[in-house]
């Protein structure tokens, strides 16, 4: 992360008048600078400027300084909460919002001063007060950030580490021989060995080099999760998964941000969706408009529990589709694990705020 200096706003006399009232800010901002567009109060929109970042902070801060109130918003993206931080210290008062198209009229045509400019005429009516033109993105604490960049970096090298095994098993299939994704596992290797070709063992062995390194590491991160998890001390539900568990809680952050089990069940995205119009009413697939990170976690979570909780409440109402004697079509068994997904979601909410008990949900602890 770059961490700029700020230098702090000029200090001014109190028979000195401020020159602005209440201004708003939209930032498009990117590794090596910003595009800012102004607007003061009463005012249409300023023509955007391009500054870096040390210089775009110094006018900010000189900017706070002669006017009443700041805010300022910019879109959620790849140079994360820092410059939020640095904002909120200078005293702007600023939201992150989630990316979406700015091109409402659908001009084909956009760019950063565009994108400014569409975000300060939202940002005035928001703060107007409709809340509804921002989806607003909430800002972690630096702990909280820090303790889930450990379960996101070992998706990450689960994926590389998919990734070539994949582009191995490509290469031998080209040949006419079909072998599975863990082929760079021990005891897979050396069946391989005596029966893929001396030249594909040469071109394995160079992706096994690379993946075993990832699969040490992935280890490594896995140690360090069970040794935070211990060093909490906290019970969980037996059979969750200390990986999965920490995925979800490190997403979160903070169970109290949810006011009530409807916002808890949105956030994962798996809610079902709806098209209504007049009398025309249809049910759609699930939103997907949560966390992502968050919705595969709670799958896994839902299978182990589904299969080894046999005193949960979910499990009983979901046994006739769930249980592996069943016999369920494989598509109402997806739906129902996704029911039954969000339905648990809604259950570690109520648990880790106090609104229920673990003899009340049926859970076995460990």
């Amino acid at each position: 992360m770059i961490n700029y200096i700020l230098r702090k706003p000029p200090t001014h006399s109190p028979s000195q008048t401020k020159r602005y009232g209440v201004v708003k800010l939209t930032q498009d901002v990117h590794a090596h600078f910003y595009v800012s567009c102004l607007q003061e109060e009463g005012q249409p929109p300023k023509a955007p400027r391009k500054l870096d970042p040390q210089a775009h902070l110094e006018w900010v801060a000189q900017l706070v300084a002669r006017s009443e109130k700041v805010y300022s918003c910019y879109e959620a993206g790849p140079t994360g909460f820092a410059l939020h931080r640095q904002l909120t210290e200078l005293g702007v008062e600023n939201i992150v919002v989630a990316p979406t198209c700015l091109d409402e009229q659908g001009r084909r045509v956009n760019n950063d001063k565009t994108d400014t400019l569409q975000l300060a005429g939202r940002l005035d009516r928001y703060v107007a007060g409709n809340k509804r033109m921002f989806s607003v993105v909430r800002v972690p604490t630096l702990e909280q950030e820090q303790r889930r960049a450990w379960t996101r970096q070992r998706k990450q090298l689960q994926a590389q580490r998919l990734s070539l095994a994949s582009q191995g098993r490509s290469l031998v299939l080209t040949q006419g021989v079909a072998i599975d994704n863990l082929w760079w596992q021990e005891s897979r290797w050396k069946r391989h060995l005596g029966r893929l070709a001396s030249w594909l063992m040469e071109h394995l062995e160079v992706f096994r080099k690379v993946i075993l390194v990832l699969d040490e590491q992935i280890e490594q991160i896995d140690k360090k999760i069970q040794a935070q998890r211990k060093a909490r001390a906290q019970s969980k539900p037996k059979y969750a998964g200390d990986n999965s568990l920490e995925v979800i809680e490190a997403e979160v952050g903070d169970w109290n941000r949810f006011g009530s089990w409807r916002k808890a069940g949105s956030y994962c995205g798996l809610t079902g969706g709806v098209s209504a119009s007049g009398q025309s009413h249809c049910e759609l697939s699930i939103t997907k408009r949560g966390n992502r990170r968050l919705r595969t976690a709670l799958i896994e979570m839902a299978w182990r529990l589904a299969l080894h909780q046999p005193d949960y409440w979910l499990t009983k109402k979901w046994a006739p589709i769930l249980n592996p004697k069943a016999k369920a079509h494989r598509r109402s068994r997806k739906k129902a694990i996704v029911a039954y997904a969000r339905a648990l979601f809604v259950d570690l909410w109520k648990w880790k705020t106090g609104r229920i008990t673990v003899e009340q949900l049926g859970w076995q602890m460990c």
